[in-house]
Formats: C-alpha cells, sequence, structure tokens
C-alpha cells in the first residue's frame, strides 16, 4: 500500500506548475496594460465629450470661445483634481486626481495657447495629450504608436 508521492511525481508537478506560471505571467501582464488603454480611450472620449458641451453651453450664452482651462490643478504635482473645470464650469462631473503610476494623468504644462497632459499606460509607457483653447482640441501626435491605441 502506497501512503506518499515519490520525488520523482513531485518534482514532475513542480515542473509543470513552473511551465504553466512561465506561460501565464505574461499574457496577466498584457492584460493589465490592455486594461490601461482601455480607460485611457472611454477618459479620452469624456474628456472631448465634456469640451464639446461646454462649448454647446458657451454658444447659447453668445460666447463663441471653447474652455480656457480643463481644470485649476498645478502641474507636475500628484493627487491634484485633472479635468473638474473651475468655480464657473465642470468638464467631467467627478475629476481624475493625478498621478504617475499605470493608468493616472498629469497635467505636465500651460502656456498662453495650450495644456498637455501625460497619460501613464504602463511603466514606460505614456501618452501626451495637448488642449488647444483656440479650436478645443484635446488630441496627441497619431504618429506615436500609443497614441494610436488610445486616439483612433
Amino acid at each position: 500500500m502506497k501512503n506518499a508521492f515519490t520525488m520523482i511525481e513531485l518534482v514532475f508537478v513542480i515542473l509543470v506548475l513552473g511551465i504553466l506560471s512561465a506561460v501565464a505571467i505574461p499574457k496577466l501582464s498584457a492584460s493589465v496594460e490592455d486594461a490601461n488603454i482601455a480607460v485611457g480611450i472611454s477618459t479620452v472620449s469624456s474628456i472631448r465629450s465634456a469640451i464639446a458641451s461646454e462649448r454647446q453651453k458657451s454658444l447659447i450664452l453668445g460666447i463663441v470661445a471653447y474652455p480656457a482651462i480643463l481644470d485649476d490643478a498645478t502641474k507636475d504635482i500628484n493627487d491634484e483634481a485633472l479635468f473638474d473645470g473651475n468655480a464657473s464650469i465642470d468638464i467631467l462631473q467627478y475629476p481624475i486626481y493625478s498621478g504617475t503610476e499605470s493608468g493616472n494623468w498629469m497635467k505636465t504644462s500651460n502656456n498662453g495657447a495650450s495644456i498637455t497632459y501625460k497619460y501613464y499606460i504602463g511603466t514606460s509607457k505614456t501618452v501626451v495629450f495637448t488642449y488647444t483653447k483656440a479650436d478645443g482640441k484635446f488630441d496627441c501626435n497619431h504618429t506615436e504608436s500609443n497614441c494610436k491605441d488610445l486616439a483612433e
């Protein structure tokens, strides 16, 4: 009567588990990046829709300009509320808080004609979006592959 596993059986099971984990771990890391891309696509779409909506509200009031700002956040600071407009307008109903980890946004500059934001897809993948105040465009450089993933 056999009461225990032999050493060969244990080694074989460990070998099979090692092979399965070697195949599964890269697939899981790709899934996290794919999820961050999906969240980025949704956020970009929401921001663009909100800009268009604010423009329509302004046109009804006789103002032809696009929103001058998308938020009051300071550039390159974590935990700032992004895309929440200011005291007079709301871009998104609930703000997105800035950060430099995967799946987060960061305001990177605010000059007279445009505002730039960076979206972190993964640890080494980012996309820079620019909001142009004159024409209300919120877009990235479409020659970059990461931009194509989010904006096309």
